[in-house]
């Protein structure tokens, strides 16, 4: 893998693109947050390759998005299945973002498959930029502010 730049580094959604933006990362991601915890039904699901969700599943195991925990069928060999680690269970909000955004924005004509909802009210729920008075901003009403940047990262 090709190091990010001295600017990326300095970036958080570069280094989070290092870890999730390969094919297939977040659709693991998502199906492990749905129930799917087992290699067979992760590749049914998604319908790839077998070497390279090994390889996604590895990369998600070794950066502590998911952890191993092995499962033995009655008269089976041991296996491991996957679930997801806090650092992992954070990417709900990424993936519900995500969702809203192509429902929004690729509509297909197709009921979405999911939707996020309060556990204690079955009110569905959307992501949104929260201040600190509890109070949701509109988007016009949303900057991003340039920090001052690191030693090592260039200006841009």
């Amino acid at each position: 893998m090709k190091p990010l730049s001295p600017v990326n580094q300095q970036c958080g959604i570069a280094r989070s693109l290092e870890v999730l933006g390969e094919k297939w990362t977040l659709l693991v991601v998502r199906d492990v947050r749905l129930g799917f915890t087992r290699f067979s039904e992760i590749r049914e699901r998604l319908g790839v390759a077998p070497d390279v969700l090994a390889d996604r599943l590895a990369k998600l195991v070794d950066l502590g998005v998911l952890e191993r925990r092995a499962y033995r069928d009655e008269g089976a060999r041991a296996r491991d299945e996957y679930v997801l680690t806090a650092s992992g269970d954070e990417l709900s909000t990424v993936l519900a973002a995500l969702q809203g955004w192509g429902n929004r924005h690729l509509p297909n004509g197709l009921p979405p498959a999911t939707r996020y909802v309060a556990s204690d009210t079955r009110e569905p729920l959307h992501v949104g930029f929260v201040g600190p008075d509890g109070r949701e901003l509109p988007l016009e009403d949303i900057a991003v502010e340039r920090l001052p940047r690191s030693e090592a990262a260039p200006a841009v």
